[in-house]
């Protein structure tokens, strides 16, 4: 029976390109929604500005915790059920039969990923503690560069309306700009990965918009 690759060899970061493409987009749509929703609360300059830091504190942990979690990997086999898996089915009242039948299928999934795996070369490598720190580190590094992005207007200039327009502008030519760097990464389609960065910054916009809204009426 194939063995997936666990905890000993597995898809990890490979280079600070996966590690941009997971803490940048992250800390920009973030702060974008942060800066704008916040603004709704009717907070002080010194308020706003000490809940933007601790969100961005907050977002770079975070980011670097799951970067961590992901590079270490599951050290359960995943084409087999573990025992405890198998103990809660056996709870459940499920035959034998049945169990051996989603065992195979389990198997034969593990067998069509590694397939799809080496027919699209994806690299897997061992896992390395200090390796793992690294990607943690650039991880939120890259989030805090994406942060800065909505959050610099603010913080050069107090008149939160002018910038907030800046902010917006920023973003939405930020978000076009990652989705050029990451269409050219993955070799994805360019124009499907750009529409896509915008129509979520779109969203995020039209949501505090919204929401903005709703607190005016209350």
């Amino acid at each position: 029976m194939y063995k997936v690759p666990t905890k000993e060899k597995a898809i990890r970061s490979t280079g600070w390109k996966t590690d941009f493409l997971i803490g940048f987009p992250d800390g920009l749509f973030l702060l974008f929604f942060a800066t704008l929703l916040i603004q709704a609360l009717q907070v002080s300059v010194q308020q706003f500005y000490d809940l933007i830091i601790w969100v961005s504190l907050a977002g770079a942990v975070l980011v670097m915790i799951t970067s961590w979690l992901a590079n270490r990997g599951d050290p359960h086999d995943e084409s087999t059920l573990s025992p405890q898996e198998r103990k809660k089915l056996h709870q459940l009242d499920i035959t034998r039969e049945t169990i051996e039948h989603m065992e195979q299928e389990i198997a034969q999934d593990a067998s069509r990923w590694a397939n799809t795996l080496q027919q699209e070369k994806v690299q897997t490598v061992s896992w390395h503690p200090l390796r793992a720190v690294r990607s943690s580190l650039v991880a939120g590094i890259c989030f805090l560069a994406g942060a800065l992005i909505p959050c610099w207007p603010y913080f050069a200039n107090e008149n939160f309306s002018a910038s907030s327009r800046l902010s917006s502008l920023l973003v939405f030519l930020s978000a076009t700009l990652f989705g050029f760097i990451k269409a050219r990464i993955t070799g994805q389609r360019l124009w499907i990965v750009i529409f896509r960065y915008l129509l979520l910054t779109a969203g995020i916009w039209l949501a505090v918009y919204l929401v903005r809204q709703v607190l005016i009426e209350v």
